[in-house]
């Protein structure tokens, strides 16, 4: 079980990142959340990993604190909430918001979450309220999200809404961030970015 990496970062095209350890370079899945706090290439970084086997694949999480790696760990023992699904949802949104709104039962926040639907959200709230029920929020947390948290909502979504039409992540990526919108909604985001990409 590979549970914590520490290395140099040498690539970063979300949502996959590259970290080299004594030589050897880990591929790693991490939520935007996560991508965000990143530092810039060739400098060090330490993320708490989820090493999950299947059948058709062998795939490495990784996350920028232990509270996100345990929401993704309660998140794919949801019915029907894969690690795919999970890393989206936790791209959507910050750990505490994420759970504010399951203690909540705001279903109506969830939804607008890339992936959730009403049922996804309905059986998010049901089965991971106990699970999440001693979940402490960090020091300074406050409940109404802030301007630069809406803004990386509205960026995931748009994002996820490009990877849906058919563009590759990277694309995607490359496509909101070369828009410099930082207030605009997502909506706007992915007109923009159309626009730009089709021309």
């Amino acid at each position: 079980m590979i549970g914590r990496l520490r290395g140099v970062l040498i690539e970063k095209q979300a949502p996959e990142i590259v970290i080299e350890v004594n030589g050897v370079g880990y591929e790693v899945l991490v939520p935007m959340t996560t991508l965000y706090n990143l530092p810039t290439l060739g400098q060090e970084v330490s993320l708490y990993t989820q090493f999950i086997v299947r059948e058709d694949a062998q795939q490495l999480y990784g996350f920028s604190d232990v509270r996100a790696r345990r929401l993704f760990r309660d998140l794919i023992k949801v019915n029907g909430v894969g690690p795919k699904m999970a890393l989206a949802i936790m791209s959507g949104i910050d750990s505490d918001e994420f759970v504010r709104c399951v203690q909540d039962g705001n279903t109506a926040a969830l939804v607008r979450l890339p992936g959730v639907g009403k049922k996804t959200a309905e059986r998010l709230v049901i089965e991971m309220r106990d699970r999440l029920k001693d979940w402490a929020p960090e020091l300074g947390s406050v409940s109404t999200p802030t301007p630069q948290t809406l803004g990386r909502v509205n960026i995931a979504e748009a994002e996820a809404a490009l990877v849906a039409l058919g563009y590759k992540p990277q694309e995607a990526s490359k496509a909101i961030s070369a828009l410099k919108l930082d207030d605009a909604s997502s909506e706007e985001l992915i007109r923009a970015a159309l626009k730009n990409m089709i021309k």
